[in-house]
């Protein structure tokens, strides 16, 4: 798949605070690519630089082997959708749309033809006579979606697109959203703080950090192979155990050995990360050693449909750790607040990382 976006040390300050230092990625032809990351790490900088909007210090960006920065953000083969979707509020739905068309000098049936096939695309035919104030929230950010794409940009940059929905309405928009984007064959590269939504949707995910990437890659990579203590406690649930490095993995100040796999580099002192859903429960010591194995007791339970959540106190590393397991597991059947249980889990399910600072102890 041929490389769209290509940007090289990319570096942005405002003031004395850096936005963008030294950012270099590649963003493949008809990609979903998310910009993931807290507030100010710098990922909304990084679309704006993209946009036009704003023009870095250093570094150079791309768009076909093309230089980007050189062209006024007007006459880019990209569009934007903004969180706020910007509509106009005294123009109705169809000429929402074809706003960015007649700016172009869009005329006629071209015009006509080009707006009412977007708007069908996007499941809006028949609310074109609309404003937006009798729309839904959905159906508004439909309208944004469609006037960004009826200029038909080379890449479609979006900014917190889901951000004004509520949780059940941002779920199918996700969907539907993933949906278009391979109807339309278009680049996509989407800036949320939402990692669930970032792993739903994307195809490939820039997890930022202070201006930096942290780290890049699928969904499954940053889930199932974090690099770092921030991206595995930013993806999903996660359970940390802090130790000392030993040939196999870690060994906790009590002096047990926890099993793992990562290359931690030079670290001496690490981290034992593993998901809350790998571990299993035992009412009893486990007989053999192939697993780790670290007995806690139970502060809290939360059914959750199919799903256990169990929070147990380890007093070996004297800290909380989550388990999620089946409700239909027979080793949690009956269980009670203050009951010791054995938490089990296989080394290769074990991410072992650098500690970096005390800050993350």
């Amino acid at each position: 798949m041929s490389a769209v976006i290509e940007m090289h040390g990319v570096s942005k300050r405002f003031g004395a605070a850096i936005a963008l230092d030294e950012v270099s990625l590649t963003i493949r032809e008809n990609e979903f690519y998310a910009l993931l990351g807290p507030s100010g790490c710098g990922k909304t900088t990084l679309l704006r630089v993209l946009a036009g909007f704003e023009s870095p210090d250093a570094g150079s960006v791309s768009l076909d082997g093309k230089d980007l920065i050189a062209i006024r953000p007007n006459r880019r083969p990209v569009n934007m959708m903004f969180q706020s979707y910007a509509l106009f509020p005294h123009l109705n739905v169809f000429n929402n749309v074809a706003y960015g068309l007649r700016m172009d000098r869009v005329r006629g049936s071209e015009l006509e033809t080009r707006t009412r096939d977007v708007l069908a695309m996007v499941q809006l035919d028949g609310l074109e006579s609309r404003r937006p104030n009798q729309l839904s929230g959905g159906q508004r950010q439909r309208v944004a979606l469609a006037r960004a794409l009826v200029k038909r940009p080379r890449v479609l940059l979006l900014d917190e697109p889901l951000a004004a929905l509520d949780k059940k309405l941002r779920g199918q928009m996700q969907m539907e959203l993933k949906h278009l984007q391979h109807a339309v064959g278009i680049t996509f590269i989407v800036v949320t703080h939402d990692q669930g939504e970032a792993m739903e949707i994307a195809d490939r995910i820039a997890l930022m950090r202070d201006g930096r990437i942290e780290q890049e890659g699928t969904p499954e990579e940053l889930y199932e192979r974090p690099v770092s203590h921030f991206v595995a406690d930013f993806i999903g649930d996660m359970n940390f155990f802090a130790g000392t490095r030993c040939a196999d993995g870690l060994r906790l100040a009590s002096g047990t050995t926890l099993r793992g796999q990562g290359d931690p580099g030079k670290s001496s002192q690490v981290w034992l990360a593993v998901r809350p859903e790998k571990l299993a429960l035992s009412r009893h010591r486990p007989a053999t050693t192939e697993d780790n194995a670290v007995e806690g007791h139970v502060v809290d339970i939360s059914y959750s449909g199919q799903h256990l959540s169990i929070r147990l106190r380890v007093p070996e590393i004297d800290a909380l750790i989550l388990a999620k397991v089946d409700t239909a597991d027979p080793n949690v059947a009956g269980i009670e607040r203050g009951q010791a249980l054995w938490c089990l889990w296989s080394p290769s399910a074990s991410r072992i990382l650098p500690r970096e600072s005390q800050s993350e102890v």
